[in-house]
């Protein structure tokens, strides 16, 4: 990137959206607000930005459209540190550019990342169901590229999962059946140790994450990246419930990537199931559309 240009006007007041605020609920997460306008600052000087006001539909990241010194339209996302989104700079240097933002500049000290802006920036879930699913099926090949290190295994993720699931069950009261619990665990224990080929995972890629650009038609953006086998990166879509939330809804989403994509049905189904049941809970409150979803995965 170019150097900090003299005349760019640096911001030191920064709105907090309100997404953000949830934060304020932990000791670790009024620490980083507070100290939010100051890593935008340092960032804006070390990369010659000029920022606009912070986009409203962060929940774990401040970010905001930054035009650099050389007159390109970008964005700064300053992240909450977290361990979902820990090596995202690293899938968007992998992909770089392939079906995803590009990545432009990182600064691993403040977990900020400077990316490419997508213009308009529209969302993909806007498009309606089966023409999102067009997109997603040209997407995702190219998004699974060979991978290993730095990134967290699949494997590794989906025995936190299962193990955390009964705990936070007990904990939000037992909000739904253990039976669908049971299912969930069952199916992320067998799963994990049985996978194909691993490759790149975007394990959050759902429709408000692909953004309408102007380099290509769609480019998806803020990855959660895991390594695993390619059934498993299709769970956010199939629970998509911007693209439509009813058992017919999710189980078309299901046969039609399958099939389009050539990948096994059972095991799709099963990673759906146990992500979405895994991803259904806010401290002891609960989804309830991710309840819903994994009762219709179970007997899909």
């Amino acid at each position: 990137m170019a150097p900090h240009a003299p005349d760019v006007e640096v911001v030191r007041d920064v709105m907090i959206p309100p997404r953000l605020r949830w934060l304020e609920a932990s000791d670790e997460g009024r620490r980083w607000l507070s100290a939010v306008p100051g890593l935008v600052a340092a960032c804006a000087e070390r990369w010659g930005l000029d920022l606009g006001e912070p986009y409203a539909d962060g929940h774990v990241s401040l970010t905001a459209p930054a035009t650099t010194a050389d007159g390109r339209a970008a964005v700064l996302k300053v992240q909450f540190p977290h361990r979902e989104s820990e090596h995202e700079a690293d899938a968007l240097a992998r992909w770089d550019g392939d079906g995803a933002v590009h990545l432009l500049a990182h600064d691993t000290a403040r977990h900020a990342l400077l990316i490419e802006r997508c213009t308009p920036g529209t969302h993909l879930a806007g498009e309606g169901g089966d023409a999102a699913l067009t997109v997603f099926a040209e997407l995702l090949p190219r998004l699974w590229k060979p991978a290993g290190q730095p990134f967290t295994p699949l494997a590794d993720e989906a025995a936190r999962w299962a193990a955390d699931l009964p705990r936070r069950w007990e904990a939000a009261g037992t909000p739904f059946e253990q039976q669908l619990l049971d299912a969930a665990v069952e199916a992320l224990v067998h799963l994990a140790s049985s996978q194909g080929e691993q490759v790149l995972l975007h394990q959050d890629l759902h429709g408000d994450n692909v953004l309408r650009a102007e380099r290509e038609s769609w480019l998806a953006i803020d990855p959660k990246p895991l390594t695993g086998e390619r059934e498993a990166g299709l769970a956010p879509i199939v629970r998509s419930y911007e693209l439509g939330h009813s058992r017919p809804d999710v189980l078309h989403r299901l046969e039609r990537l399958t099939s389009e994509l050539g990948l096994d049905r059972e095991r799709a189904r099963g990673w759906a199931l146990g992500q979405t049941l895994a991803w259904a809970f806010d401290g002891t409150a609960v989804r309830a559309n991710h309840v819903e979803t994994a009762r219709w995965l179970t007997d899909g």
